[in-house]
């Protein structure tokens, strides 16, 4: 009964050291107030809750083509493949630190045999000695007392969702990136279109310029300048086809795998489904929508937890050992009654004097948790300078694309008008020629104006922070 007792008493003992642990240094958390304003400036009308309004992207890429390439991205990426890859990693190492909170319990097992000659040996004749032996136990168990290792747990479980948040961050990069890359290379396609129309009219301009300077007609300076515009047009008609593929090369390295054969060429970006204008939200509205921002909040929280570790190093460290088992100089009588054995090793250490260190630590881990403060601020601003500068470029962008609509339509009769007046002999071939120049680089411009416009509500839904299913 004593011999129970004995064994007893150093687990009751262990129990109640563990449930003793459940205190911890970590200092209270505040989120740090926002560094921006409260409205946007450009912010037109009254704003609207964009964390409630926000589609998911499925909802928000109405465009069939769209949808797939950007499934396909999401499925094949390889940037995306390891951010998701470090969630497992980040999540591995949570459960490694967790583990800290608990004993970790093995079973061994021993045999020993020694020779001893006389002269060393207890009998005082030569033999040899045998000792075999079989236990269960945990060896230097740190008693959580002050919350060190619950600490750090936490500080790993921040940054497991610090990690998290960055692969829906890059998650939300690459939906924005690709859908702006298609667009890219829809209007590029359209560029390329004009460009050969362009190009083709102008070669039959030449062409017919020839033949009036064959007739007498026209003169040698009207040749050389129909020459310089076809010439013109076939520079730039090469430069449209390498953008073109170079588009298409960069949709693929984004989505991982080749564009498929069966996949709509879209030639025309009046042929893509419009993107919504969304609602600019509320400056509040991006904490709880940007990834970024919240895996730099759990940055900070990080860095907060990892103070009370630093605290707890000034105290005292408190570690067990212990053992239950079998012990016998014989196997046969390994597993008898009366060959049990039982080990308790309690052992505390006190600093007194480090040098320094654990100040120093904890000096370290309040800098962190500043440089984290500084980081999250900066994210916050980041994100409502995104916003912002879309704004202002939406409520301009309605006008320009009407202007620019209107310049296409004033140098196509500026055309009209100067070949009306070439032909009847009234007119010289420079200003149809320049009105012909003009009359392009509008109908440039309008693809670009139309492209921005896409691109524009296509920005203000990642700085807003997407929206997912």
């Amino acid at each position: 009964m004593r011999d129970r007792t004995l064994l007893i008493a150093p687990l009751v003992i262990l129990a109640l050291l563990l449930l003793a642990g459940g205190c911890t240094m970590v200092p209270n958390y505040a989120r740090p107030d926002m560094p921006i304003p409260n409205a946007y400036p450009a912010a037109s009308g009254q704003a609207g809750n964009a964390a409630d309004k926000l589609p998911g992207w499925k909802a928000f890429f109405r465009d069939a083509p769209m949808q797939r390439v950007i499934e396909l991205a999401l499925e094949n990426n390889r940037d995306l493949r390891v951010s998701m890859l470090n969630i497992e990693k980040t999540r591995a190492r949570y459960r490694i630190q967790r583990a800290d909170l608990l004993p970790t319990v093995n079973a061994a097992a021993s045999a020993a045999n020694q020779h001893l000659p006389a002269s060393l040996s207890t009998t005082g004749i030569k033999g040899v000695t045998r000792q075999y032996s079989a236990s269960l136990g945990f060896s230097a168990f740190e008693l959580d007392l002050f919350g060190r290792i619950r600490s750090l747990t936490e500080q790993a479980l921040e940054t497991y969702y610090s990690v998290e948040e960055e692969a829906r961050s890059a998650q939300l990069s690459l939906v924005a990136e690709t859908a702006a890359m298609y667009l890219q290379l829809v209007a590029d396609r359209e560029a390329y279109d004009l460009t050969r129309a362009t190009a083709e009219n102008r070669r039959k301009t030449y062409e017919l310029i020839q033949r009036k300077f064959e007739a007498g007609v026209a003169s040698d300076l009207d040749v050389s300048q129909a020459r310089t515009i076809l010439d013109e047009a076939m520079v730039s008609l090469a430069a449209a086809a390498t953008q073109v593929g170079q588009d298409g090369n960069s949709l693929a390295l984004l989505m991982g795998c080749p564009i498929p054969g069966d996949l709509p060429e879209i030639r025309r970006l009046a042929h893509v489904d419009t993107l919504d204008d969304l609602p600019e939200g509320l400056p509040s509205s991006l904490l709880a929508r940007r990834p970024d921002i919240r895996a730099a909040e759990h940055t900070l929280r990080g860095a907060n937890a990892n103070i009370g570790a630093a605290r707890a190093n000034f105290f005292p460290t408190i570690s067990l050992t212990a053992a239950f088992g079998k012990m016998s100089n014989d196997y046969n009588d390994l597993w008898d009654a009366g060959s049990k054995a039982w080990s308790f090793m309690p052992q505390i250490s006190l600093p007194i004097f480090d040098m320094g260190r654990n100040m120093a630590r904890l000096d370290v881990s309040a800098t962190e948790k500043e440089i984290a403060v500084a980081r999250y601020e900066k994210a916050i601003q980041t994100a409502f300078r995104e916003v912002a500068d879309t704004l202002v470029q939406r409520n301009n962008i309605d006008a320009r694309l009407s202007a620019q609509e209107s310049l296409v339509a004033a140098t196509g009769r500026s055309v009209a008008h100067a070949d009306t007046r070439y032909g009847a002999g009234v007119g010289n071939f420079l200003d149809l020629l320049d009105a012909e120049r003009s009359l392009y680089s509008a109908r440039s411009g309008l693809i670009s104006a139309r492209l921005l416009r896409e691109t524009n509500a296509l920005t203000l839904y990642k700085a807003l922070g997407g929206g997912w299913e």
